[in-house]
């Protein structure tokens, strides 16, 4: 068998259900040239049987079989088993659409620059019912462009996990999948853009993410919303350190008690508060965390100061993050978006 150009990566627990139609998708592809290593951790379903049933019918589905050692280790022997010169991520719940490896290698190999490309996807699932799981698919959607995923990944991870495809040299080099009480996902994409990874995202919707209620993100911890912001806390103070010109104080966007809280995680590596801004006339005057809540007027002018926006509600950011444009605040020179 001759060395294939791209290796899917598809982990799988307890995913007989769904992972035909997964394998089927892949299968399908325009492009032939790929191979998938497809890591069964540990599951007691039929998932091993599907597995063994796919490869006799199409030697391009390797299976590797591990006891149950969690994701981040399955995802890693998987990557540790590929082949190919790009890896694409893909969960054993997801569908991918025909033309998804052939138009993400195709950028790849235009784009020699560039490391990693996810892409547009589309939401498997019932809006109503997963409406927070909704909104973030639209979110991440949005932000196609390097500048817009990189200004915006201390917000969410700027990609749906099971879209991406990268270099295989970006795990040799820098590392893959870390083990911790953190999503393992967010936590490569910050570390490897904060290593200069060019990353980018196609336009087109390439990818079905569905919203299974056996998704990491409903049933585990490591997905909890504070979870996120503990991951990300490490690599947001680095990049104020090498970035805020008057670090370490900031001017903090928000003066709730879920900002205040994620502050605490700031604070405790150094960062020091100069005042809060909130918009509610009735903060204004009072002291939070022993810092005094201005009028979002009273902010410095640009260059005067380092904003953090910790306004959690994405329109309310919008309109906080368009009031600082509108007073000459350049993105990540005056301002960066946290939450």
């Amino acid at each position: 068998m001759s060395r294939p150009a791209i290796s899917v990566v598809l982990p799988c627990y307890n995913a007989a259900a769904t992972l035909p139609d997964a394998l089927e998708s892949l299968l399908r592809q325009t492009r032939s040239d790929f191979e998938i290593i497809a890591v069964d951790d540990g599951s007691t379903d039929e998932t091993a049987q599907i597995l063994e049933g796919s490869f006799r019918e199409d030697p391009r589905i390797r299976p590797l079989f591990l006891p149950r050692s969690g994701i981040s280790r399955a995802s890693n022997a998987g990557l540790e088993r590929a082949r190919g010169r790009y890896i694409a991520r893909m969960d054993a719940d997801d569908v991918s659409l025909p033309e998804r490896l052939e138009e993400q290698a195709r950028y790849l190999d235009e784009n020699p620059c560039t490391g990693l490309v996810g892409c547009r996807v589309i939401f498997g699932g019932d809006r109503e019912a997963s409406r927070g799981f909704a909104q973030y698919v639209d979110w991440q959607n949005e932000l196609l462009d390097p500048e817009a995923i990189r200004a915006n990944r201390f917000v969410e991870s700027p990609f749906a996990h099971p879209s991406i495809m990268f270099r295989a040299e970006l795990p040799l080099r820098l590392g893959g999948y870390r083990e911790g009480p953190f999503p393992e996902d967010y936590e490569l994409i910050l570390r490897w853009m904060e290593h200069g990874v060019a990353m980018a995202k196609l336009e087109n919707e390439l990818l079905i993410w569905n919203d299974s209620p056996n998704r990491l993100s409903r049933t585990d911890t490591r997905f909890t919303r504070w979870a996120f912001h503990a991951v990300k806390a490490p690599y947001l103070v680095r990049w104020l350190r090498q970035n805020n010109p008057f670090h370490p104080w900031v001017y903090i966007l928000g003066a709730g008690r879920l900002a205040r809280r994620r502050i605490a995680l700031l604070e405790r590596q150094g960062i020091r508060i100069q005042a809060f801004l909130d918009s509610d006339p009735k903060k204004e005057g009072r002291l939070v965390l022993g810092r005094p809540v201005l009028a979002p007027e009273d902010l410095p002018p640009p260059g005067r100061c380092f904003c953090l926006s910790y306004v959690g509600a994405r329109h309310d950011r919008e309109a906080a993050l368009a009031y600082l444009h509108s007073r000459g605040h350049m993105r990540e020179r005056d301002y960066l978006a946290a939450a």
